[in-house]
């Protein structure tokens, strides 16, 4: 049986329960992920800072994208590691809380800045000569802000409704780190305005993002259409061919974990979805972004060339 108290001190993240020897494996498997994950970012993050050629909009998003998937991997994986190692996932209830709040603070600020960086798409391409007066820096930092506060501040409202609540013991989180479904899922009280709070700023934070994205593609897919040449109609696709790609990937992961009920169970296979949400994603998209970039692999060969 179940017993409530009016205050749990922890949570224990169950992870990923199996043997020993597959535990040390996958403590492996995360830790190399996680180291080239922050190694990846870091260089993006370093090229686009030293090089000249690359202080454009189109960058300066791609470099705090990248910021963010450092910080992403940071937030959930060094606990994973940790509880392959100790096999003890006790976390207390302040971290708990902290981790959801950063955890969500990165995912709602990413979602704005993946929109943020279809616009500077559809202005390039469907707007290029207004280009350089539209995307001017004061605007650019503005952009960041708007997407930096708005992840952070929606992000505070739900940790804040859910933190209110009163929890079960044994706090025990079927999960490899603090996720909105398997903590509401030990509320003992009524937890249907926590719930609907989420829910209704989920949909908020993903769909209207969503909508100007797709907005800002179809404008760019008639554009392109519209060019003559079919040398142009390539060139105006392969700049934001890569953005697409990983708007495609975050959607369908994101999508599928949170625009529903929270309260719906978190099963075996959803773990699986959020390893590849909250670890391979961040480890391929700089790949995705360098090696369909021209100016990136040039700017990457010229600084391994001086090493």
């Amino acid at each position: 049986m179940m017993n409530i108290t009016e205050g749990v001190n922890s949570f224990t993240l169950l992870g990923f329960p199996t043997s020993r020897p597959i535990q040390l494996l996958l403590f492996f498997i995360f830790f190399l992920t996680y180291f080239l994950t922050i190694l990846e970012n870091l260089i993006v993050i370093f090229i686009i800072w030293n090089s000249p050629k690359l202080h454009k909009p189109m960058y300066f998003f791609l470099g705090q994208l990248s910021f963010i998937e450092m910080w992403y991997v940071t937030v959930t994986v060094p606990k994973l590691l940790s509880i392959f190692l100790s096999e003890s996932g006790n976390i207390s209830f302040i971290a708990c809380m902290a981790q959801l709040y950063f955890f969500l603070s990165l995912a709602c600020t990413e979602c704005v800045l993946l929109t943020v960086m279809a616009f500077d798409r559809y202005v390039a391409i469907c707007n290029p000569l207004r280009y350089i007066a539209t995307m001017n820096w004061n605007f650019c930092h503005l952009l960041a802000s708007v997407s930096w506060g708005g992840g952070f501040g929606i992000s505070l409202i739900k940790v804040y409704y859910i933190s209110r609540l009163t929890f079960c013991q044994p706090a025990l989180v079927n999960h490899f780190y603090c996720d909105i479904s398997p903590i509401l899922n030990l509320a003992c009280t009524d937890m249907r305005l926590a719930e609907f709070v989420d829910f209704i700023l989920a949909l908020i934070i993903l769909l209207i993002p969503l909508l100007l994205t797709i907005i800002s593609y179809g404008c760019i897919v008639i554009t392109v259409i519209n060019i003559p040449s079919s040398t142009g109609r390539k060139k105006a696709f392969s700049t934001c061919a890569s953005h697409l790609v990983v708007v495609v990937i975050f959607y369908s992961t994101t999508l599928f974990m949170y625009a529903r009920p929270s309260r719906a169970e978190s099963l075996s296979y959803n773990k699986l979805v959020l390893v590849v949400y909250t670890v391979v994603t961040p480890l391929i998209n700089p790949m995705i972004y360098c090696l369909r970039n021209k100016e990136v692999k040039e700017t990457l060969w010229k600084f391994f060339m001086k090493i």
